[in-house]
């Protein structure tokens, strides 16, 4: 990987890239408050069962598919398939949150030097851009490859899961370490599996976000009942610190 490529890799999946994440735990809080996360050991098998019955199955091939269209700068086809995205999401927290998000990103980009104007020009004709669709035209824009992409998108992702477990659950930092740890083997299989084009959904974990789930069907598969359950329920959570 080109050393500018990576720098460019890091600042995008920083905590401190100033997109909102910090304020959305994309249904972890729910989860948390009905004791289904509670420890580490919870909270690992949480993060992997998502990974595989919701990430691994629909976001991260539509954020590939997303950034293969941005590449051969066809803006149409990338607009496309955010609205396709925008679609899957199951609760309004979840689309409020990835086009907060988005809306964010776009706007960061759009002031930042290297940002090509025809790139720029092209993610402002989106009405709704999704977080994966800035992500992967930023990707794209800096000459990122598609598994280091992947990588850091979902790096980015686990990272903001447990920090929001620290803060909710509580969780000691020692803990969350481990975790990171436990999971990064995991993210380094699932960036490989997008380099070979084998993106799906895998036998990672099959618990409570994953429940009635089918794993190992169609790499654009997002059939995640549990996680959609607890969003829907974080909307009327009495007490939280969480906006997702």
């Amino acid at each position: 990987m080109r050393p500018i490529a990576l720098a460019r890799l890091l600042q995008l999946s920083s905590q401190a890239l100033p997109i909102g994440g910090y304020s959305h735990s994309q249904g972890l809080e729910a989860a948390i408050e009905r004791e289904i996360v509670r420890d580490e050991s919870s909270l690992l098998r949480w993060i992997a069962d998502v990974l595989a019955f919701s990430m691994s199955s629909f976001e991260i091939p539509c954020l590939l598919s997303m950034a293969a269209a941005w590449a051969r700068s066809d803006a149409a086809g990338a607009a496309a398939l955010n609205d396709e995205y925008l679609s899957s999401r199951e609760s309004a927290e979840m689309r409020a949150a990835t086009v907060q998000m988005g809306f964010s990103l776009r706007a960061l980009l759009c002031v930042l030097p290297d940002l090509a104007a025809g790139s720029a020009d092209a993610l402002c004709s989106i009405r709704e851009p999704s977080l994966p669709c800035v992500w992967s035209a930023a990707a794209a824009a800096w000459q990122i490859e598609p598994r280091e992409a992947v990588m850091g998108y979902l790096w980015a992702w686990a990272e903001n899961q447990v920090l929001v477990a620290a803060k909710a659950v509580p969780l000691g930092q020692s803990a969350g370490q481990r975790v990171l740890l436990a999971v990064g083997a995991k993210l380094a299989d699932l960036a490989a599996q997008s380099d070979a084009g084998e993106m799906g959904a895998s036998e990672i974990g099959a618990g409570e976000a994953g429940a009635g789930a089918m794993a190992g069907t169609s790499s654009e598969s997002n059939f995640c009942p549990g996680l959609a359950i607890l969003s829907s329920q974080h909307e009327t959570q009495y007490s939280r610190l969480f906006r997702s």
